[in-house]
Parts: C-alpha cells; structure tokens; sequence
C-alpha cells in the first residue's frame, strides 16, 4: 500500500487566495468561517465539539432520522453507479454510512471529499476507506463559494456515467442562502440527487424557537473553537469577550457570535495591522435557523425540489432529498 495520497488542492484555497480572504475578514469584521478549520488544531477542536455536541453523534433519534434518510436515498437513486459528493464533508461519518447502503446494494461506489480543510478531507477519506479503495476516492480541498467551475470540478473521468449524489450535512446554515444555494443547484442536473440537512428552528413559533436553542451554541468546546482563530493571530483572552446573539436578515434568523472587545488590540498579518478599538467587534460564527417550510422556499427559489424529508423528534434537524425541477 501507497504511503501517499493524491489530494486536489483548487486555486480558490492557494495561499495566497487565502491571505487575501484572511485579510478581507480582518478588514470587514466578518470571519469567513474556513478560518475556523484552517489549522490541524483546529480541524481537532471541531472534532472533538461535533462528537460531543452534534445531535447525530448523540441524539439516537437524530442518528436514526439520517439512517431513514441514507436508506430511502439508497433505494430512490437505483443506479448501477453513483458518485458520492460530499461537500463539507467534516470527518465523513455520515457520507461513509450512506456509501456503504450503496455498496450494500450493489451499487458501484465513488467518493470526493471535499472540504476547505486538508486536515479535514483526508479523515474523511480515511473513514471511507472502510469502504472502498483508494483509487475510488478523490478528495479536493476547495472553497465552494469562490469556485466558479464546480460541475468541472466534480466530474472525474471515470466517473462519467455515474449518478451524482451531492451531500451537504449541516453546512447551508453557515452560508448565507442566495449564495451557496446557486452553487449547489449548478452540481444538480436532470438525472442527479441532492441529499442536505438543515437546522431548525424548533415548535411552531420561529422566533421562540431560535431562543430555545440558542444555549447550545454558548458552550465551553464552540468557545474554544472558535476563539482559537483570534487567540492565533495574537489576541488575548483579556481583549474582550464572546457573546452569542439572535438576529434576523432577509426574513430569516440566525445565531451570531461576536467577539467584543474591552481594550485595544493591534492585529498584525505579513505586512498589514488591523487595529480594534475597545467597543469594536468581529463576527466570529454566524448559524441561521429555518423552519420547513423556509428551507423549500428557498430551495425553490433556485429550481430544487424536495422529493421526500426526515425530521427529528426534537425539530430541530431535517434531512432533504432533493431533485432539479422539471418544468
């Protein structure tokens, strides 16, 4: 067995394409969240929040509602082969479970990872090496929203006349809709699968149910997460605090975490300063919160259509099959 893996590294993650994003977020006051999984530090403290936070790692409920998801998903494409793409793929757990009821089935499996995190893509592709075999995975470490040749990207010559089948597990809140939901629309064409998950907001008023959940954003493992951005680039724990807060954009609420500082504080990146002020703060996090009926007007919205969905017991997790709409 190779010592090596072939990794696809797109220009929109070449260094100095992310030194200019470094520096956008800096200058604006709104971290673009792929500097959170920017380091093997950090990919680390993600994985240890995911696995004691997420409701799919300990929710037996949320587990099983993906599993319901992955099984009709299985049964639905009927392809002799299908390419898994899994966008933000994470640690690759979940995609790793769906293309094992594919291979179950029968079905010719291959699998790209994709993540703006290296650290990130090859532990997803060595979970999914449970199985299939590496010269079936591809991964590709790129920054879907400054990609604008993502079909391209994703269509590897031996998989041309393989079913696509596009993940998205707990990523779309993270983005905001109008876009990251054109780039996903660009990978679905007539014959091929869109599978997401959205969080929601829990009970029928929206507003209550974003205040309900927000608690479990405000945590020790999210803080350390999300500090270790700063706290790199020369902040102190003694420059401010984080705060974590609701608001609304478009019709739409979300959960935003903003670091406010209590004293000055000079930011040195290369050649450049950034100085905050006592007052000023940067958005570290931003998680926007949907209701069902959100997440299909916004998918419609770009031709997506929702063939069938899964939702937690707690509503507070959907999972989405989705479709190109024919006219």
């Amino acid at each position: 067995m190779s010592s090596l893996v072939n990794v696809a590294i797109h220009s929109s993650q070449f260094p100095e394409k992310v030194r200019r994003d470094l520096l956008e977020s800096l200058r604006t006051r709104a971290v673009n969240h792929k500097f959170h999984y920017d380091s093997v530090k950090q990919t680390q403290k993600w994985l240890a929040l995911h696995q004691i936070h997420s409701p799919s790692r300990n929710d037996v409920d949320c587990a099983a509602t993906y599993d319901k998801a992955f099984e009709s998903a299985a049964a639905r494409l009927g392809a002799k082969e299908v390419h898994l793409i899994g966008l933000g793929c994470g640690g690759g757990q979940k995609d790793t479970r769906l293309l094992s009821l594919l291979k179950d089935r029968g079905t010719e499996i291959f699998y790209t990872p994709c993540d703006v995190s290296t650290a990130m893509v090859l532990t997803a592709r060595q979970t999914a090496l449970a199985v299939l075999t590496g010269e079936r995975c591809f991964p590709v470490v790129c920054d879907l929203l400054s990609a604008d040749d993502l079909p391209a990207i994703f269509r590897p010559r031996n998989t041309q006349h393989a079913t696509r089948l596009t993940t998205f597990f707990g990523m779309i809140p993270n983005f905001e809709p109008e876009m990251i939901l054109p780039k996903l629309a660009s990978l679905v064409e007539a014959e091929d699968w869109l599978l997401f998950s959205a969080n929601l907001a829990p009970g029928k008023d929206y507003g209550a149910g974003v205040n309900r959940v927000l608690p479990q954003y405000d945590n020790a493992l999210t803080r350390d997460w999300l500090l270790a951005f700063l706290f790199d680039l020369g902040v102190e724990a003694c420059d401010g605090e984080l705060r974590f807060a609701v608001e609304e954009i478009s019709g739409l609420k979300r959960i935003v975490a903003r670091f406010h500082f209590v004293r000055p504080r000079t930011v040195t990146v290369e050649d450049e300063q950034f100085e905050f002020r006592a007052g000023e703060s940067i958005r570290l996090f931003f998680s926007y919160r949907y209701t069902l009926e959100l997440v299909r007007k916004a998918l419609g919205q770009h031709s997506l259509a929702v063939m069938e969905q899964w939702v937690t017991k707690s509503e507070e997790e959907g999972v989405f099959l989705c479709r190109r709409k024919t006219a």
